[in-house]
């Protein structure tokens, strides 16, 4: 590998990832410029691999990705195959939808599928969003469905919080 010499290069792995990342999340988003900080980058051409490291910072709307690193793998038609984020923990946030709060997540490790629009959460992995929050081992959401499923291990059961429902007052919660 050798280092970017290129920011183009650079650029279009990036446009790609978070235009696949931005199918679910606000339209909005789609218009504000993506921002990449990171300490270093490289490209391979031949293997279609882009790696980010040192404090990478990518943000677009109100997407936000923070990791230790990086690394992108583009398939033959040089679209997006996965994204793979390393931290102590790798974090990411998008709101879905104005009516919506902020989702946040975080692990050791987040790899995202872009065929199957899932995001692997691993290595004490924690996903919240209007007060509810999900905790285990591995986490995997479907970006499509909205679905999560927890993982847990010897170490760390799955856990779930459910706020109340704000609709709910609690003389009705009683006549149910």
């Amino acid at each position: 590998m050798r280092p970017l010499r290129c920011v183009l290069n650079s650029s279009i792995v990036l446009v790609g990832l978070m235009a696949s990342v931005n199918l679910w999340a606000l339209p909005s988003d789609q218009q504000q410029p993506v921002t990449l900080e990171a300490d270093r980058a490289t490209f391979n051409e031949r293997t279609g691999v882009t790696t980010y490291s040192g404090g990478v910072v990518i943000t677009q709307g109100s997407i936000r990705i923070e990791a230790d690193s990086l690394v992108v793998n583009l398939d033959s038609n040089r679209s997006i195959r996965d994204a793979t984020a390393q931290g102590r923990p790798a974090r990411f946030q998008q709101q879905v939808a104005a009516d919506k709060g902020i989702a946040r997540g975080e692990g050791q490790k987040i790899l995202y599928n872009a065929q199957t629009g899932i995001l692997t959460l691993s290595g004490r992995a924690l996903l919240t969003q209007d007060g509810a929050s999900f905790r285990g081992e591995t986490l995997r959401y479907s970006m499509n469905q909205g679905d999560i499923e927890a993982t847990g291990s010897s170490k760390q059961r799955v856990k779930l919080v459910i706020p109340p429902s704000s609709t709910q007052t609690p003389a009705s919660a009683k006549s149910q």
